[in-house]
């Protein structure tokens, strides 16, 4: 086939194509709301589900409606720019992007699914043991039980690991008496679906740097709980602690995750006055860098919030003065953050972007939840021809409470 001049319009589409086949975690989330944005960024407002008690009997009893919000703003603009000679754009397609548009997109996919794996701060729910790599089908339904005690939906469930993960687990599978799981996994390291989690391997696995810690930390101070109409729109909670190493930095850092003596998880299903308690404490996620002060005291903002009564409610119980504080993994230290999710649990919104005026090579290809963007120029004083690609998107932890992470 003759070699033809490539248009704008070309290299976009053949750019978003190889985009999309590219992504790994955001072909995985919710991206149904780029319809709602409109320029770089705007912040729209995403209502959350409301939840009601179950009453006994007859006579009625009248609830208040609390609706909360969260906000996804669209700000991340990341591109890929290269120069190239007029003989270039007489390639065929198929040699220009093996040449330029594939790595091009290759890189930008990377970086929008890693910008998403840095969401695992925002969850709390975790299983796995600090320092030991999951190796085996037991690792991964541990992720799909905790999901499941969670009432997280069955369908769209995710697990993406880490290469040592992900290889480790495909192994175990070789010796399954089913031939073509274990053939994938033998031959292409294949993971596939398991306990109900669609597994994949993933180099963008973010690694998770536990707090300096020092100290026994304790909760200071009783009552230490919140409404839902308080904390509804952050569902985050202030926590007053002691016990800890005096004038520490970083004592704790977004991400960390603890247990509160005496505080146990419960069943996030509306029931009859109160919900029944689960046989394992609630799991709490730092979300701002914490430091303690010369008298070791420091206050954290934690998630979900802690709401001890009502159809909202997160814990069995208000934390006691006191109370014993357990953080996940040892000071200083990294761990693998392996993420096992529903859809819903974190979104990206990827919108089309502006066209400038003095561009007159240029396209936009928008699909999927998409869109791309392609501008070339002419460097007159050095004789180059310049193009680049540029996406616009914004990521939010949405529901984080359908998320759990794996630790590694």
């Amino acid at each position: 086939m003759a070699n033809a001049i490539i248009t704008p319009d070309i290299i976009a589409k053949e750019g978003l194509m190889h985009l999309e086949n590219n992504l790994g975690m955001a072909m995985n989330v919710h991206r149904d709301y780029k319809r709602e944005y409109t320029k770089v960024g705007e912040t729209v407002s995403i209502r959350r589900p409301v939840k009601f008690d179950v009453t006994d009997g007859a006579t009625v009893s009248i609830q208040d409606v609390e609706e909360a919000t969260t906000s996804i703003t669209v700000d991340q603009q990341k591109h890929i720019a290269w120069e190239f000679t007029s003989k270039d754009l007489t390639l065929s397609i198929e040699e220009y992007s093996e040449r330029y548009i594939k790595p091009a997109a290759i890189a930008l996919a990377n970086k929008v699914d890693a910008d998403l794996h840095g969401l695992y701060s925002s969850v709390w729910n975790s299983v796995g043991t600090p320092g030991t790599t999951p190796a085996d089908y037991d690792a991964v339904s541990d992720v799909a039980q905790r999901m499941d005690e969670m009432a997280v939906p069955s369908d769209r469930r995710c697990l993406m690991l880490n290469p040592a993960a992900g290889h480790k687990v495909a192994g175990t599978a070789t010796a399954l008496y089913m031939s073509k799981v274990a053939e994938d996994a033998y031959r292409r390291g294949a993971i596939g679906s398991l306990a109900g989690l669609e597994t994949y391997k993933t180099q963008n696995v973010k690694t998770h740097t536990v707090g300096a810690l020092g100290g026994t930390p304790l909760v200071n101070g009783a009552s230490q709980n919140d409404t839902y109409a308080v904390a509804k729109n952050t569902n985050t909670s202030s926590l007053a602690t002691d016990g800890w190493s005096n004038s520490v930095t970083g004592v704790l850092k977004a991400g960390d995750v603890f247990t509160i003596a005496g505080v146990f998880a419960v069943n996030p299903v509306p029931g009859e006055g109160s919900k029944d308690a689960l046989p394992y404490l609630q799991q709490f996620t730092v979300t701002a860098d914490a430091d303690s002060n010369g008298s070791g005291q420091a206050t954290l903002t934690v998630a979900p919030a802690i709401i001890s009564s009502g159809p909202f409610q997160t814990v069995s119980a208000a934390p006691a003065d006191n109370a014993a504080i357990t953080v996940l993994g040892t000071a200083a230290t990294g761990y693998s953050q392996n993420l096992g999710f529903h859809k819903n649990a974190f979104a990206l919104v990827a919108c089309p972007m502006e066209m400038p005026d003095g561009a007159s090579w240029k396209a936009q290809e928008s699909k999927n939840g998409l869109s791309m963007r392609v501008i070339k120029e002419y460097d007159f004083t050095n004789d180059k021809e310049k193009i680049r690609l540029d996406i616009l998107y914004g990521k939010k932890s949405i529901y984080p409470d359908l998320a759990c992470r794996l630790w590694g």
